[in-house]
Formats: structure tokens, C-alpha cells, sequence
């Protein structure tokens, strides 16, 4: 989900008070902040020597141990924070975005946002966690060298003491 796709839920929904469920039955306890927005500019070469490069939108929650307010905050004072944040640091709107959660019995990870639903007087953010992939593959090449055909010869070219191998 992009970071465009992501506001725009939330800018449709200022009313409801905002969930995130990072795992099946498990959602942040009410009282959790958003404690950052952060912006990451990713540059990376991959196993088949492809560089590539995407930005990130990482929000960071955290929960407190001794929560003030058992419910979770409305949505439009998490676009207060979101606004703040945009004032000082212009975010894309094509950036993934990722949710940065954990606590006691849940590592910390980031997070991609996988549905948005409207649940009563919940806006639900449903989580997935983000996985691993070989971009390579994925493009027809192998890990670390590109796909090389054999092909047959009709005499040796490598004989022992040669020097070839």
C-alpha cells in the first residue's frame, strides 16, 4: 500500500478511532502512540547485481506499559500527527508504507498494511508481516551470476594439466 492510499483512508474516516492488528485476536492496546514518521530511501544491489531503489514510509507505534486512556485515538488526531510530520518532511504519496510495532510478547518488526476496514466505530488496520524475496529469480536469473547455457563440444577443451580448470 502506498502512503497516498494509506492517508486517503484515513483522511474518509476522522471519526472512528483508529486500530492496528498486528496478529490474529492481537491488536495495539488503546493508549499507543505514534511516536515517529519516518522516511527511508532504499538503494540496494541485489544477488544478480540489479540495483534498485524505493522509499519507505515507516510509522512507528508504541505502547506504553502504563496507558493513560484505554481507548485508541481518533483518526483525525493521528492526521494531526501525520500533518505535523508533513510540514517538515515532504512524504511521497507513491512510498510503501510500513507500521513499526512491538512490544513484551510481540517483536518488533515492520509491517505492511494489508486491508483498512470500517468495523462500528473502528477504523481497523490489518497487518501482514513484510517477507523476504529474491529479486533475481523473480527477473529469470539466478543467485549471484547471470544464466549461462552449456553447450556440447565435440572435443574436450579442458585437459588435465592444462591449465583451464
Amino acid at each position: 500500500m502506498n502512503w497516498n492510499t494509506f492517508k486517503n483512508e484515513l483522511v474518509k474516516n476522522p471519526d472512528l478511532r483508529l486500530q492496528f492488528q498486528y496478529a490474529d485476536g492481537h491488536q495495539v492496546k488503546g493508549g499507543y502512540h505514534i511516536t515517529e514518521i519516518k522516511q527511508a530511501q532504499i538503494t540496494s544491489v541485489d544477488c544478480g547485481g540489479k540495483m534498485n531503489t524505493w522509499t519507505e514510509v515507516v510509522v512507528q507505534l508504541w505502547e506504553p506499559a502504563l496507558a493513560k486512556e484505554e481507548e485508541s485515538m481518533l483518526v483525525s488526531k493521528a492526521m494531526k500527527i501525520v500533518h505535523l510530520v508533513e510540514n517538515q518532511l515532504p512524504l511521497p504519496g507513491n512510498a510503501t508504507v510500513k507500521i513499526e510495532f512491538g512490544n513484551a510478547g510481540f517483536n518488533t518488526q515492520q509491517m505492511l498494511p494489508d486491508s483498512i476496514e470500517s468495523l462500528g466505530e473502528n477504523l481497523v488496520i490489518n497487518l501482514q508481516p513484510d517477507v523476504t524475496q529474491c529479486k533475481a529469480i523473480g527477473r529469470g536469473q539466478t543467485c549471484g551470476t547471470p544464466k549461462v547455457e552449456l553447450v556440447e563440444t565435440e572435443t574436450a577443451c579442458c585437459t588435465p594439466g592444462g591449465g583451464c580448470c
